[in-house]
């Protein structure tokens, strides 16, 4: 790596979403993870309102404390050109008479999005116009993991096993809330989920095992997503989650853990602010305490799903298991972990230095794969439609 130019990194963190403070620190791990060597890691920060910055200072976590990181004189507005000339950052965009934009060229992005507009196939697209190599899920992969009710459909189509759910729309639930209700307590007994359908890190999320509490839940759920998804608790089951990392093909799973909590499921208190590292720093149990046949079931099913739904990257893939049953749940499958799941990988022998460059590679090799497509497609299409005019094409009729 030394003999070679540096990358350039943009490490893309923040966001328009209810996960900005947990993407913040995501963002800051990854960083921090990189060697010093081969590497200029140029740190982006999207604001809570969507405005794009960069600056050295934007590296260092305490200056997040009081948000005023925007005051920093090293932060620069930016903004990621979708033009495949530009290949980068357009800093200081709306520069005045006397002074200039200018322009980052990088070389992989590394979004830390979680949520909304960035783990949701939202700015993968944007990657995808410019042109510019990036780490985790293409633009389908993104929004397929990122909807749990899609999620559901499409693994229970390739016959991977979910729990049976129902889901309905705000509109619905504003309009004819008593119907719902009916309609969810005849399919299911409390006590029962509710789920934001697009939404990680345990926000918006209930557990109902009154309907006075189901009617609370569903109303919180829908301040946050259009669509709702409920399903039934599985009482007597454990959690289980699993890393996979790769692409086209050639995938590794992590070692398992059984994560513990103090509730009946890992609140977003429980992950983040019960010890201040994210997923990290919970209680758990790794390797998990099941038999190495479950074990390597719960693998397979882990790496068939990523291949199913176009994963690439890294996911962690969390189940609802009941070992003495032998059964086991795909409950949801996560593009970008709390901390990259580092902590899952070190059981393995991977560093965190290992790990973020291992995505950068496959970001590489995953762009060079879609380069090898062909996009231009010349014709004498347009000649033979001016020949005849408009009033001779379809659009004029």
């Amino acid at each position: 790596m030394s003999s070679r130019r540096r990358q350039t990194v943009a490490v893309i963190f923040g966001g328009r979403s209810v996960e900005h403070d947990v993407s913040i620190v995501t963002g800051h791990q990854i960083m921090d993870a990189f060697p010093a060597e081969g590497y200029e890691i140029l740190p982006v920060y999207i604001s809570r309102d969507g405005r794009w910055f960069t600056g050295d200072a934007l590296a260092e976590l305490d200056k997040f404390k009081d948000e005023n990181i925007l005051r920093q004189d090293s932060v620069k507005a930016c903004l990621l050109s979708p033009d495949t000339r530009h290949h980068g950052l357009i800093i200081d965009p709306l520069a005045g008479r006397f002074s200039k934009s200018d322009m980052k060229r990088i070389d992989v992005a590394f979004p830390a999005l979680h949520g909304s507009h960035g783990e949701d196939g939202s700015i993968q697209g944007l990657f995808e116009l410019a042109d510019i190599p990036y780490v985790g899920c293409a633009t389908l992969g993104s929004a397929l993991t990122n909807d749990k009710i899609m999620t559901k459909t499409v693994l229970r189509q390739a016959g991977i096993p979910v729990l049976d759910e129902h889901w309905l729309s705000r509109e619905t639930w504003l309009e004819q809330p008593d119907a719902c209700i009916d309609e969810i307590l005849r399919r299911f007994e409390l006590p029962l989920f509710i789920k934001p359908a697009t939404l990680g890190s345990s926000i918006g999320i209930g557990r109902a095992d009154t309907e006075a509490l189901l009617r609370a839940s569903i109303d919180i759920a829908a301040n946050f997503d259009r669509r709702i998804l409920i399903e039934p608790a599985l009482t007597d089951g454990i959690e289980i989650n699993c890393s996979v990392i790769g692409f086209s093909g050639r995938f590794e799973a992590s070692t398992l853990e059984q994560p513990l909590s103090w509730d009946e499921f890992l609140s977003y208190e429980d992950k983040y602010l019960r010890g201040g590292e994210g997923m990290k720093s919970a209680e758990r149990l790794a390797p998990a305490p099941i038999s190495a046949e479950l074990t390597e079931r719960i693998k397979a099913a882990s790496i068939a799903a990523f291949k199913i739904m176009d994963g690439r990257g890294i996911a962690r893939i969390d189940y609802l298991v009941r070992p003495e049953r032998d059964e086991l749940y795909l409950n949801e499958i996560n593009t970008m972990p709390g901390s990259l799941a580092f902590y899952l990988w070190r059981e393995d022998g991977y560093s965190a230095a290992d790990l973020v460059q291992k995505l950068v590679q496959l970001a590489i090799d995953a762009h060079a794969e879609k380069r090898r497509n062909l996009y231009d497609y010349q014709t004498n299409l347009v000649d033979l439609a001016s020949q005849r005019g408009s009033k001779g094409s379809k659009a004029g009729k």
